[in-house]
């Protein structure tokens, strides 16, 4: 028997809007941490817990040590909790986090939750759990990447099983998942436009770059096996004058396995708020994903958020950037590295009617666009489902206050 202990590290946490106490609270099941890289999870909860208590329910992390609980008040009834095995329950990980889960969740008196899966493997532990509504926002095909869990795509089917709600985070996944479940619904990668339009002013750029020499090319997010490490180097070695500027954690990969070339900079993380900071040092923005299982059904959501950033923007043939954003002329598709580097040449060489004209076109695609938008259409969905489950009366949508 787990006995649930708790390691509570608090934050200042607000009331929920009144009026709102009859929605029901929102248990995420996350693959991702929420202090990892800020995107779609980040974005949605955020938004979930303006109106509700959202509950981040992470991987849990296998280490020496007591078995518990740490419950982190991460933001404004947001609470982040994640459990610590040993990895002697790694075979039995299910059970321990359904012995220190319930009673947790009984203590925050949490009744008929909507369950909100990004991790299919999660399933397994909560299957027991009444809920008021079961979404599966499929944001990966988590089971072509790196080292995927052995039980991923038998938890995956069962999820898709139980599920009221699938959403998915680009077109790719929509066509893949859309014959598998009654109610697929696709949501691409939003932007906080404001956020990343910071980018076409003037900002005070980050030491790692400021003294870099121009033209700079720069990509942000996770560093992994998506990304062609083969290009990055042919096209450093063939443009020793061009600096490219890599930001963002690398994981899976060995740091080793990194190509190293005086004008390849690995700079490591930056947090949200950064990003405009590096991207307005740039002169082209660069998506150079590699083309395999792991890229397949992906949809960057750094596409809109460079263009939101009035970058222009080189990548690679990935299918959610070819469509739309290849097709609309708004990104540079290229396959090769000689196409990658002619590519960059082309949006170096603009002249500023040709970016002004690119720009007022980026806008005219981008305008409506906006996570509040994609937030309060999915909103909507999942009240819907909870009105029709009976147990909550006066649950209504959130479109009407955006």
């Amino acid at each position: 028997m787990i006995h649930h202990k708790a390691t509570v590290r608090p934050r200042a946490q607000a009331q929920v809007d009144e009026g709102s106490t009859m929605l029901p609270d929102l248990v995420c099941l996350s693959h991702l941490r929420w202090d990892f890289v800020f995107q779609r999870p980040q974005h949605l909860m955020g938004r979930f817990a303006r109106e509700r208590r959202v509950f981040f329910v992470e991987e849990p992390w296998f280490r020496d040590g007591p078995v518990h609980l740490d419950v982190i008040e991460a933001a404004p009834n947001l609470t982040r909790v994640i459990a610590h095995l040993p990895w002697s329950l790694w075979h039995d990980a299910d059970r321990a986090q359904r012995e220190l889960l319930d009673p947790f969740f009984a203590e925050r008196g949490v009744e008929r939750p909507v369950l909100w899966f990004y991790n299919p493997v999660a399933a397994g532990f909560m299957r027991h759990v009444q809920p008021s509504a079961v979404v599966y926002d499929c944001m990966d095909e988590l089971s072509a990447f790196r080292n995927p869990h052995p039980s991923l795509l038998e938890r995956e089917a069962e999820l898709l099983r139980r599920a009221d709600l699938v959403f998915t985070g680009g077109r790719s996944l929509y066509e893949a998942k859309r014959g598998r479940h009654p109610s697929v619904h696709l949501f691409p990668s939003s932007i906080d436009a404001a956020h990343f339009g910071r980018a076409r002013e003037t900002q005070q750029e980050p030491a790692a770059q400021a003294d870099l020499p121009r033209p700079r090319l720069g990509f942000f997010g996770v560093v992994d096996e998506r990304m062609d490490l083969d290009l990055l180097a042919a096209v450093a070695d063939a443009r020793p004058e061009w600096q490219i500027v890599i930001v963002g954690p690398v994981v899976k990969i060995e740091m080793a396995d990194l190509p190293r070339r005086p004008n390849l900079h690995f700079t490591g993380g930056a947090t949200y708020d950064e990003l405009p900071a590096w991207i307005a040092g740039w002169d082209v923005a660069l998506i150079p994903f590699a083309l395999n299982e792991s890229t397949r059904f992906i949809s960057p959501t750094k596409t809109p958020e460079y263009l939101a950033a009035g970058r222009p923007v080189v990548s690679t043939p990935i299918t959610d950037v070819v469509r739309p954003y290849g097709e609309n002329g708004l990104v540079r598709i290229a396959s090769t590295a000689d196409e990658f580097i002619r590519s960059v040449e082309a949006a170096l060489a603009e002249t500023d009617d040709e970016r002004a004209a690119w720009l007022r076109r980026v806008d005219a695609f981008l305008e409506g666009t906006s996570w509040d938008r994609t937030w309060a259409a999915m909103a909507d969905k999942v009240a819907e489902v909870v009105a029709r489950s009976g147990g909550y009366e006066g649950v209504t949508g959130a479109a009407a206050s955006i």
